[in-house]
Order: C-alpha cells, then sequence, then structure tokens
C-alpha cells in the first residue's frame, strides 16, 4: 500500500480554479516532488493531505487512513510546515517552540535543539517581529523536531537565503536516510534534483506529468557542445546528418543532441576534426519540464 494516495482529488472552485483529477502515490520512504508555478494547486493539494479541506470528490489517504476523517490521528504523524505561516500568540520563538514540544508530547529536546543549531536558529527574538527568514526557521524546526515519520512541506525554503537553503537540504537528505516519507512542493528546480526520487508536475490544477528524477539525470538524449581549432573543420562538421541545436560559426561552436545508442557513432567522428573542446551539457529537471511544456501546450 501507498504511504500516501491521491485518488482522483478534486476540489472546484469554479471559473478552471482549484485542482482536478488528481492521482498520486508516494511510497513509504520515498522523497516526493511537487512542482509549479505560483497557483497551480500546489497548496490546495496540500491542505487536503492535512486534512484541512474537503475534496469535492475523490479522496487523500496516508497510512491508509483517509486524511479528512481521520486527520487528528494523522496529525500525530506527520510534521508540516505551511505555505502560509501564521504562528500562535507567543512571545518569543523559544515559547513557541516549547509550546509545539508539549503538544507533541515531547520530552526529550535533544533533536529539537540540533534542528535549531543546524538552521542557524536564534529563537529567543520576539517571534512577530522575526525577519520572514527567521519565521520560516521557526516553522521547520517545528516540523521536525517531534522526529515525524512523515514530513508534508509547502514551499519550505521561502525567506530562507541561499547558503541556508544549502543547509536545508542537508538536512532534508538526513530525514531521508532515516527512511522518511517526504512530500515536499516547491517552485525551485535544483531543491528537487538535490534531494527527490520522484517529481510531479502540476499545471492548471491538474498533473501533466510524474517522473523519476534518476530517470531525467540519465535521458537517453545528451546534449554536447564542441568548440573546432579551425573554421574548416567547424564547417566540415556542420554537414554531417546530426541533430545540431546550435551554431556559433564566429566562435566555431556548435551544440548537437545525439542520442545514446548513437553516441560511439558521433565519438568515432570526432576523430577525423581536430577539437578545441567538447562537453556535455546536463539534462536538468527544469530543461525537463519546459520540454513538457513545450510539447503539451
Amino acid at each position: 500500500m501507498p504511504h500516501i494516495k491521491l485518488t482522483t482529488l478534486t476540489k472546484n472552485y469554479g471559473h478552471g480554479q482549484g485542482i482536478f483529477d488528481i492521482n498520486l502515490e508516494v511510497a513509504l520512504g520515498e522523497v516526493f516532488g511537487f512542482v509549479g508555478t505560483n497557483g497551480a494547486g500546489k497548496t490546495t493539494t496540500i491542505r487536503h493531505m492535512m486534512g484541512f479541506l474537503k475534496p469535492d470528490s475523490g479522496s487523500a489517504a496516508i497510512m491508509g487512513l483517509d486524511c479528512w476523517q481521520d486527520s487528528a490521528k494523522l496529525k500525530r504523524h506527520i510534521g508540516y510546515v505551511p505555505g502560509e505561516i501564521a504562528f500562535p500568540d507567543a512571545p518569543t520563538g523559544t515559547a513557541f517552540l516549547k509550546s509545539q514540544a508539549a503538544l507533541l508530547g515531547l520530552k526529550d529536546m535533544t533533536h529539537a535543539h540540533r534542528i535549531v543549531d543546524i538552521l542557524q536558529l536564534d529563537p529567543t527574538a520576539n517571534l512577530k517581529r522575526m525577519s520572514k527568514g527567521m519565521k520560516q526557521k521557526n516553522a521547520i524546526a517545528a516540523a521536525f523536531m517531534g522526529d515525524p515519520e512523515i514530513l508534508i512541506l509547502d514551499e519550505p525554503t521561502t525567506g530562507l537565503d541561499p547558503l541556508m537553503r544549502v543547509g536545508f537540504i542537508d538536512l532534508l537528505n538526513e530525514e531521508k536516510k532515516k527512511g522518511k516519507t517526504i512530500f515536499m512542493s516547491t517552485h525551485l528546480f535544483e531543491e528537487v534534483e538535490n534531494t527527490c526520487d520522484k517529481v510531479a508536475l502540476i499545471k492548471d490544477g491538474r498533473i501533466i506529468d510524474v517522473k523519476s528524477t534518476a530517470e531525467i539525470r540519465h535521458n537517453q538524449n545528451k546534449t554536447f557542445k564542441i568548440e573546432f581549432l579551425t573554421h574548416e573543420d567547424y564547417l566540415s562538421f556542420t554537414t554531417l546528418p546530426l541533430t545540431i541545436q546550435e551554431k556559433r560559426e564566429d566562435q566555431r561552436q556548435v551544440v548537437v543532441q545525439v542520442n545514446d545508442k548513437n553516441i560511439n557513432a558521433f565519438l568515432a567522428a570526432l576523430k577525423n576534426y581536430r577539437v578545441k573542446f567538447l562537453r556535455e551539457n546536463k539534462y536538468t529537471l527544469e530543461q525537463y519540464f519546459n520540454d513538457v511544456y513545450r510539447t503539451q501546450f
């Protein structure tokens, strides 16, 4: 049984707004990325998973329990970072984290203190006067401190500086090694590439693709950038029956796409030319989904 399962999940707000027939499965111990632009439906989907919204049709289930009917039971197993943070009336971050620990029945704060250290968080500051980044750190600490089995994270790095995002990715990968099931929405492709096993792309409330990140990284169509030592070699190479994506004659450079099955023939052909450099342009998750957009819309 999937650890998280969404079945034809639908919430129709009218005028094309909402989510429609969402089908997703997340396995135990899997890190799942949920990618889309603002307004695509990421937060609405996650709010159904947290039991905050009742679907118009379809269902959301976690650990075999219905997210709407059994939301109280499920929250004991879930660490959650909301997309929009609204803190309770607590004077400091320390007071807020202590209240969260009390709700969780957390006695040993060793793990909580470690999370605070990793995030470089000063929880003694006034909660309401904290910067957006500091508030985000408090929300992350609250979600992770109880060492939950499942993490549901809605744009968790919003407001974090680039260095702290790297620290957060390291923290997420630590949780991954523990076998946690993690569902994370983001619009930052790099975060997904560095953490997730699988990723879904949502657009206008509908899932348009689900893919293994390993499969994307090992795309069978490779792209190479080549620069030749002479203009003669450049011109001769461009006459070969290859898929040339770009030509830069003034720099004697070409960008070609080569399928895995043709790699040996491609490299053999290059031996006949004087090459200044040859570099593979790695295929990224962002490029993959841009290609999906271009071919489907």
